[in-house]
């Protein structure tokens, strides 16, 4: 068993240079755990984040990071936290003004990390997505509309050199007429990190298992590098822990 943290599974399979990270949950095993990782991750050692949040307010992840150890609001002070509430995004936007919205978003987004990059210390930036399927909520369905907007975001990887984590609720997209979203984060994303229920049912000590695929490591020519992993979880209130089946005993 290991603790989230420098020599944690979800670390390990995760490795590093991942631009792209899309997490997929589903109702049975939702994985808000995973992206309150990746922010303290994120923020540790000076880096810097912005946080788009469709799901809950600032308070919420506040109350939630501080019991990792991790002060949002600090980190929101020294502007190394831009948190985007964007529970009424895009507000009272006509149909065909919802496309104007996400432009003014993503150049709020691109002024931040743009900022970041030229400040006297300048360091890694992530961009993280809580969650895409409200998204297309707030879009009204638009996909088109919201695959616009993370193209553009995917860009700044590349252009800024920053990170982009993306949170998809999987089940909504379980039909074949709905999978598109979903088919195209998946074909975008460097790293793809699932959690699911365990297929034994529930247990008091397992809280679901979660399957890690690295495309970057897919990528390499490197016969001995593990390219997928698929380990077990238990959320705590301070983190998380991750172990094989049967290694918890």
């Amino acid at each position: 068993m290991e603790e989230y943290g420098g020599g944690d599974l979800l670390s390990e399979a995760m490795g590093s240079g991942a631009c792209v990270v899309v997490v997929e949950d589903c109702v049975e095993a939702p994985a808000a755990f995973v992206l309150h990782l990746l922010l303290k991750r994120a923020l540790a050692g000076g880096g810097a984040a912005a946080f788009l949040s469709l799901a809950q307010p600032f308070s919420h992840y506040d109350r939630v990071l501080r019991k990792m150890g991790c002060n949002l609001s600090l980190h929101r002070k020294s502007e190394r936290l831009h948190f985007f509430e964007l529970q009424a995004f895009p507000g009272g936007a006509r149909e065909g003004a919802i496309a104007d919205s996400f432009v003014r978003l993503y150049s709020e987004i691109q002024r931040v990390v743009e900022g970041n990059r030229a400040g006297e210390n300048a360091s890694q930036f992530t961009v993280i997505i809580d969650d895409v399927s409200l998204l297309e909520v707030a879009a009204r369905g638009s996909v088109n509309d919201v695959l616009d907007f993370l193209h553009y975001c995917v860009t700044l990887t590349s252009e800024m050199n920053c990170s982009l984590v993306i949170l998809i609720h999987e089940d909504i997209y379980a039909g074949e007429e709905n999978m598109g979203l979903l088919l195209h984060l998946r074909y975008i994303a460097d790293l793809v990190i699932k959690a699911a229920p365990l297929s034994t049912g529930l247990a008091a000590d397992v809280h679901g298992q979660l399957s890690v695929v690295n495309k970057g490591m897919l990528s390499e020519q490197r016969p001995k590098a593990q390219k997928v992993w698929n380990f077990h979880f238990k959320v705590k209130e301070n983190g998380a822990d991750f172990f094989y089946p049967g290694s918890r005993h």
